[in-house]
């Protein structure tokens, strides 16, 4: 097992469920585009259906990173100048992952990031929910 493509391909199936995605495919079919022009397309089509088979079921993960990470293992055994860029390209994906995570709501719907901040004083009271909030008071 090669430690780098190992690392890409957990990073980039990992960036399948960031809001960052898009930027990331882009980035990895851009540079698959640089050391094999023939398969690019491909690549972009394969990354494609691995988002959204990752969409439908977050079970695939696995079977996903270890498609992945075979496909990148024959890459850098023919190529092993192309580890430096590789290793870049799952730093960037992490990188995503970890700034614009996405998560499932309880209708399996992808939701984007929340922030919230709230400053209370004297007899003041702040309430916040990221979703339902049920209050009662007498």
């Amino acid at each position: 097992m090669d430690p780098i493509a190992a690392s890409a391909a957990t990073a980039l199936v990992g960036a399948m469920t960031s809001e960052a995605w898009q930027q990331i495919r882009t980035s990895f079919v851009d540079w698959w585009r640089r050391v094999r022009p023939d398969e690019a397309d491909r690549m972009n089509a394969e990354l494609d259906e691995s988002q959204r088979r990752l969409d439908e079921d977050q079970t695939t993960e696995a079977a996903l990173v270890a498609a992945w990470q075979d496909r990148l293992e024959s890459l850098l055994g023919e190529n092993r100048a192309l580890a430096d860029q590789l290793s870049h390209l799952a730093k960037m994906a992490e990188q995503a992952k970890r700034d614009s995570p996405r998560v499932r709501n309880e209708s399996g719907d992808r939701t984007g990031t929340l922030e919230q901040n709230a400053e209370a004083s004297g007899p003041s009271r702040v309430y916040q929910a990221g979703r339902d909030q049920h209050i009662h008071e007498s």
